[in-house]
């Protein structure tokens, strides 16, 4: 299977603050498109919902950047697990907000 990628928008995908779309995150847009050229699957994993998600995706677009799902599994992990789980499945998270503790 191929590798799994999950990337917020706000403050990852573009630096800026809701509700605002703020300048490119260029170099991760870049990263993100040579692997998914590669054959990586790239969610769009965000809390934005309704006209902003919209203007989010429309955003990418104007990177030629188009998302194998839009905060939703994979078909492939829907049907591998028999249900669509809350929770994303992917391999790696990439979010502003993310920590890993050291316990």
């Amino acid at each position: 299977m191929n590798k799994i990628i999950a990337a917020d928008f706000d403050g990852t995908l573009c630096h800026g603050n809701w509700p605002d779309i703020g300048e490119p995150n260029i170099r991760l847009i870049n990263k993100l498109l040579k692997l998914q050229r590669k054959g990586y699957k790239i969610i769009l994993w965000t809390c934005r919902e309704g006209e902003p998600l919209h203007q989010a995706i429309e955003w990418c677009k104007e990177f030629n950047f188009v998302f194998d799902a839009i905060n939703d599994n994979l078909p492939e992990i829907k049907e591998l697990y028999g249900n669509n789980s809350r929770k994303i499945s992917c391999d790696i998270y990439i979010d502003d907000r993310s920590y890993i503790p050291k316990w």
